[in-house]
């Protein structure tokens, strides 16, 4: 049976700054987070990467949680983010990705919310889909380096990848072509 989230008490405990029960936290809480980050990132370098900067950020930012029993959820969305913010610089390019590109509030806003609705949709799919997805459509690995990387045939890969942009269009309602 798998561990459980570390309690409620020493979550409070390192919210009120106990230096103990916060080491604890994070130390109770790298399993999950790890698991977050393994099922929802692309590379098994980016999960270690974004699980190690998600427990930095429970680490700093501890006292900001508003509620002991939104921990799961608040770590799930702190990988996620992490998880898309690595895939966004990877598709970008690193050259792109520091260049500065001026967008109005609103564009940028609309942006937000459409990038929230796509990683929403995509972290909807069953893993093995998500993994392939996020490697041949993001981050534009060849269709045989993704075959590879994951232990599958190419025609197991094409067919993992058809099922995940089918279900991705229709999550975003997104007519096929």
């Amino acid at each position: 049976m798998e561990a459980d989230w570390p309690r409620d008490s020493l979550i409070v405990a390192a919210q009120g700054g106990d230096a103990s029960a916060i080491a604890a936290l994070v130390s109770g809480s790298h399993p999950h987070v790890q698991r977050f980050a393994r099922s929802l990132c692309a590379s098994p370098e980016d999960a270690e990467d974004s699980a190690q900067e998600a427990l930095i950020i429970l680490y700093r930012k501890i006292g900001s949680l508003r509620a002991t029993g939104a921990l799961a959820s608040w770590m799930f969305r702190i990988v996620r983010n992490e998880c898309l913010r690595r895939a966004r610089r990877a598709w970008r390019g690193d050259g792109l990705a520091d260049s500065v590109v001026m967008v109005s509030a609103e564009e940028d806003a609309l942006d937000r919310l459409e990038a929230q609705r796509v990683a929403a949709a995509i972290a909807e799919l069953p893993a093995d889909q998500r993994r392939v997805l996020i490697m041949r459509d993001i981050q534009g690995h060849s269709g045989r380096a993704v075959a590879d990387a994951l232990g599958l045939s190419p025609a197991a890969m094409k067919s993992r990848l058809h099922r995940a942009r089918a279900a991705v269009r229709a999550s975003l309602d997104i007519p096929s072509s």
